[in-house]
């Protein structure tokens, strides 16, 4: 018998039997709603089996033939839930199989063969750029260790596990080529992802769009962002920036979207695609006069400048939005198959509706969904829940309620995206309704800081799903950039197939263990105590990596005091997620919650055990981060010290201040150099390596340089208002860029006390973007392998700034 379809099934989740039952004790319809979305749509068990072995091949190719998996038939050993199975083969197979992993989809097999590489292995496995798996404490084929008798299955207590934010595709993604995105759909199915958006390639779908509605490419040159910024180019934020898009690119990645649809839907995830939000090319309104188009305000420039400044957003209320809407969704199916019912949209993200009645918003909703539904009648709208947060002045219960129910229980599904830190479920009853997914924002702009809230991620999806007439129905990932906190990530992962809260404690030494590959007391200890401080994050501030050598302060001296303001979380108008903002116009403080000297302790210890694990890359990576979250922290101090002095007319105190803040600049840089994964030259080769032409090969470079500096537009003497949001802890960047901008300041800065007049900040400026502009369109190489000695370089580091 056909599972009924996905939004039925949806239905039953919200429409709960009894007031007091919740989506978890709901049963089958939990599993149902997993199995419903891939329906017809899913990959042939045989193809999941197959591409299962696959992710193992590429892992661990040495014990290829040691696994065997099996899709577990509706009603085999998984019941109508979603869940997998570890058992042991008996005797010795013709294949050499030794550990049977079965499952519903193949998503659920790489993560069955996970939790046993994790938990009777001893295994880690996080990116690459965190130092990649650890597997060498995995036996040799013939000897695995046995499971119990009876085996282990482990069920998802919610049908989702989502995956993604809307500008990862910019800070993590954009250079990527076919063999980078394998690596991380295999990461992502083991982690047990299963609803990951898939935003790649989408401008090629909306050329052919926009051209059937008369749009010419020149016009589209005008509208597409460059590689590097078409986040907010596809939300609206901006036009042209970065561009234009040449069509070997369009070409390129429409190709790229294809390879990874198709692995998506092998592995049995359901991939979430995008949909029409209401952005269109200027040449709209000579197009079509009589339509409703309004033209946005400035988003973050300098001067409004209409080369990028203010795009235009067609009405929903307007029947142009549903033939526009139904025109994509079609073209996506056209060119991908009918793969996927799950949609993004977020018309309303920074985007204010201009009325806040009620009514008016449930017919903009409405609308969103009928184009959506005309296009696919299956079509589910999954919403980013963030706006309700970041403008909830606006987004009272009747607004909230006239969204949320502009569209059937069941058509939509909203991702909490905050929940870490600012669960909306806990203050609008459980979204009134409405299934929703919690997640984890955690990082802002790809930035390197270590950080977490361990705490909040082991027990916040319990709560909300065992909570009073719970809607939730699956956890996710959405985090800006990737790549960082594999501790965070490791066990935010494990929340999807978690019932009960996790001890973090314990957790954590089994963790530290599978990292390394050995126990060792010292880095218990030490994990223990970045545990309590630097994993324990509960001010309600979102981490945004705000230190002095990364983001330098673009003020005079003279503007502020030296009783610095503290800082406070404040919506703001100058992101699509949010910028943290002082109280007054004071010298601003980057984030700090926790002491700096218990995490030094922890730096210690993680040295002594150096002479043990060096050989480990994770211990590298994590000795490394360590050290340099250690050394900026104490940078920051020694900058106030510098402006301290510098209030109190010391030159001396001035001159020695701001020698130690530039060498600190200069021993980071070199400690980074020493490990692969916090270097500059691989972002600027991979952007490179996808230019079919020199220009293009210009053009990307520009690019990535730009977003991790500038970011967005300055004049001669104004920076970015974006500059520094997508900082980032690399070698060669402190070097080239951040040591160039300190000691043009600092020199001024001593200048002015020597000639005793008022600090030119506007000169400096001048100078500094001078400098930024002709830095951020240069060609010049930098190193893509490590030089140096890791832990002798973080030795000798804490020797001299920290013993």
């Amino acid at each position: 018998m056909r599972p009924p379809p996905l939004p039925s099934l949806l239905l039953l989740l919200v429409l709960l039997p009894s007031p007091a039952m919740s989506v978890a004790a709901a049963g089958p319809a939990t599993w149902e709603a997993l199995r419903a979305a891939a329906g017809r749509r899913a990959a042939s068990p045989l193809t999941q089996e197959g591409a299962a072995a696959g992710v193992l091949r590429r892992l661990l190719p040495s014990h290829a033939p040691s696994f065997r998996f099996q899709i577990d038939p509706k009603g085999g050993v998984c019941g109508e839930s979603s869940c997998f199975k570890i058992s042991n083969v008996d005797g010795s197979g013709k294949d050499g199989a030794e550990i049977l992993i079965q499952g519903t989809t193949a998503v659920e097999l790489a993560s069955g063969l996970h939790w046993y590489l994790k938990y009777s292995c001893g295994v880690h496995i996080s990116w690459d750029k965190t130092g990649g798996a650890q597997l060498a404490s995995v036996p040799p084929p013939g000897s695995l260790p046995r499971v119990k008798e009876t085996g282990v299955k482990i069920e998802r207590p919610v049908p989702w596990n989502y995956y993604q934010n809307v500008v990862t595709s910019s800070y993590s993604f954009v250079w990527w080529d076919w063999r980078r995105w394998e690596k991380e759909i295999d990461w992502m199915a083991l982690q047990g992802i299963n609803l990951p958006l898939a935003f790649t390639g989408q401008e090629a779908i909306w050329q052919k769009v926009f051209k059937s509605f008369n749009v010419t490419d020149s016009d589209l040159d005008e509208f597409f962002g460059g590689p590097a910024f078409l986040a907010w180019a596809r939300m609206g934020n901006l036009h042209a920036w970065g561009g234009p898009l040449s069509q070997n690119w369009l070409d390129q990645q429409l190709a790229l979207q294809k390879k990874i649809l198709s692995r998506m839907i092998e592995l049995g995830m359901v991939p979430v695609l995008p949909s029409f939000s209401g952005n269109v090319p200027v040449v709209f309104r000579k197009l079509f006069p009589s339509a409703s188009i309004t033209r946005l305000g400035d988003w973050n420039t300098v001067d409004a400048d209409p080369r990028w400044c203010c795009t235009y957003i067609l009405d929903p209320s307007d029947a142009l939005f549903i033939d526009v809407g139904q025109a994509f969704i079609k073209q996506q199916i056209k060119e991908y198959g009918d793969i996927t019912s799950i949609y993004n949209c977020d018309t309303f993200n920074e985007n204010t509706p201009p009325t806040n009645e009620p009514a008016y918003i449930s017919s903009l909703g409405s609308a969103i969904y009928e184009a959506m539904s005309r296009g696919n009648k299956d079509a589910v709208w999954l919403m980013q829940g963030w706006l309700f947060y970041s403008d909830a002045a606006f987004w009272k219960e009747p607004q909230m309620k006239a969204l949320l129910h502009s569209v059937p229980i069941g058509k939509m599904m909203v991702l909490d995206l905050f929940a870490d830190v600012k669960p909306i479920w806990q203050m609008s009853s459980q979204f009134y309704g409405v299934p929703y997914i919690w997640c984890m924002l955690h990082n802002f702009g790809g930035n390197i800081e270590m950080y977490g809230v361990l705490d909040s991620i082991s027990s916040g999806p319990i709560d909300a799903r065992t909570s009073h007439n719970s809607t939730m129905v699956g956890v996710g990932m959405c985090m800006e950039g990737i790549e960082h906190n594999p501790v965070v990530f490791d066990l935010m992962s494990e929340m999807a197939f978690r019932s009960q809260k996790v001890k973090v404690e314990d957790w954590l030494k089994t963790y530290s263990y599978r990292r390394y590959g050995q126990s060792n007391v010292k880095i218990q200890k030490a994990w223990g105590i970045l545990y309590h401080t630097i994993y324990n994050c509960t001010d309600g501030i979102a981490d945004h990596n705000k230190d002095y050598i990364v983001e330098f302060p673009d003020m005079s001296p003279s503007s502020f005091s030296s009783q610095f303001s503290k800082q406070s979380i404040s919506p703001a108008r100058k992101h699509p997620r949010f910028f943290l903002s002082e109280i007054s116009a004071s010298l601003p403080q980057p984030h700090l919650w926790y002491s700096t000297k218990e995490a030094v302790k922890a730096l210690e210890l993680f040295i002594n055990a150096g002479n043990d694990l060096s050989k480990s890359l994770t211990f590298r990576y994590d000795l490394v981060d360590q050290t340099r979250q250690a050394l900026s922290k104490l940078a920051n101090k020694v900058y106030l010290d510098a402006m301290n002095s510098y209030q109190m007319k010391d030159s001396s105190g001035l001159n020695f201040h701001t020698k130690k803040f530039l060498e600190l600049v200069v021993d980071i840089d070199t400690l980074l150099a020493s490990d692969d994964n916090f270097l500059l030259g691989p972002w600027l080769e991979s952007a490179k390596s996808l230019g079919m032409t020199e220009d293009e090969r210009t053009q990307y470079e520009w690019n990535a340089r730009t977003q991790v500096t500038m970011w967005y537009d300055v004049t001669k003497s104004e920076q970015s208002k974006l500059h520094d949001y997508a900082n980032k802890f690399w070698s060669g960047l402190l070097k080239s860029y951040y040591l160039p901008r300190a000691s043009k300041y600092f020199a001024r800065l001593s200048r002015s006390l020597q000639e005793n007049r008022s600090f030119q900040l506007e000169e400096w400026r001048r100078d500094w973007i001078s400098y930024s502009n002709e830095w951020q369109s240069a060609k010049d190489l930098y190193p893509v392998k490590a030089t140096g000695d890791a832990l002798a370089i973080s030795r000798s580091l804490f020797a001299k700034y920290l013993g």
